[in-house]
């Protein structure tokens, strides 16, 4: 691994976003990186606000508008595209989405975790809430012990590491384009190339769900409503 590459794609919610690529832009990293952020159809205000917080933190901002007219979430894509670039540089990929603020340490822990198991195809932070308690999509892992867990549940990409190993045996242009979400696709595919997801108990980061889309808040406070506009509307297609 010569280098990291950390993107987050963002689409609206931009307070969170910057708290989020303020907290990227401020980690400790040893080796080399990238931070790019994906700005996939936001507002006309929020791109403003993204170019603007582009030139004062340092970060590269692409705006999907300009490669593609084809409407949000736009999530494949942006793998597509992390993918070639992680695999010319010969580096990890880092997604850390915008509703998640990473600590100073979370994303060289990752790092070296993944390093240090040869076997790692995703290692993942655990999410936590304000009151430093596990929170979606991690609940199955309230009663792990940790630090560090093996597992062949699906690793959210809230804050992932995906390998070099993975990216080199997992091809995203053969990633179903009828789905929104991937990251339980890459995650049986890892598994079913031989590599091991982890997940880092040690490595909490805050998460504050559904952020840039708060009508998957439905999920929880009126399922029947979630489910109905999921089937008739083709959304959140995972």
């Amino acid at each position: 691994m010569k280098s990291v590459h950390i993107l987050t794609p963002v689409k609206d919610a931009v307070d969170l976003a910057i708290e989020t690529a303020t907290a990227v832009m401020a980690s400790s990293l040893d080796t080399p990186f990238t931070y790019t952020i994906y700005n996939d159809f936001s507002t006309p205000e929020t791109t403003c606000r993204l170019e603007e917080a582009s030139q004062q933190m340092g970060f590269r901002l692409i705006n999907l508008s300009d490669l593609t007219t084809h409407p949000s979430p736009n999530y494949l894509l942006v793998l597509q595209r992390a993918q070639r670039e992680a695999l010319e540089e010969d580096a990890c990929l880092i997604i850390v989405e915008s509703d998640v603020i990473v600590r100073p340490s979370t994303l060289q822990g990752l790092v070296d975790g993944a390093i240090e198991r040869p076997d790692c195809g995703i290692a993942a932070a655990v999410t936590v809430d304000e009151r430093q308690q596990i929170n979606y999509p991690y609940l199955f892992a309230a009663n792990l012990k940790g630090p560090v867990e093996a597992t062949r549940h699906h690793l959210s990409f809230c804050c992932s590491l995906l390998t070099l190993d993975l990216l080199r045996t997992v091809d995203f242009m053969e990633l179903d384009s009828e789905k929104n979400w991937f990251d339980v696709s890459i995650s049986h595919q890892s598994l079913a190339h031989g590599l091991m997801g982890y997940l880092f108990l040690s490595l909490p980061v805050e998460h504050k769900p559904h952020g840039s889309r708060p009508w998957k808040h439905l999920k929880y406070s009126n399922p029947i409503k979630y489910y109905w506009l999921k089937l008739t509307k083709g959304l959140d297609k995972i």
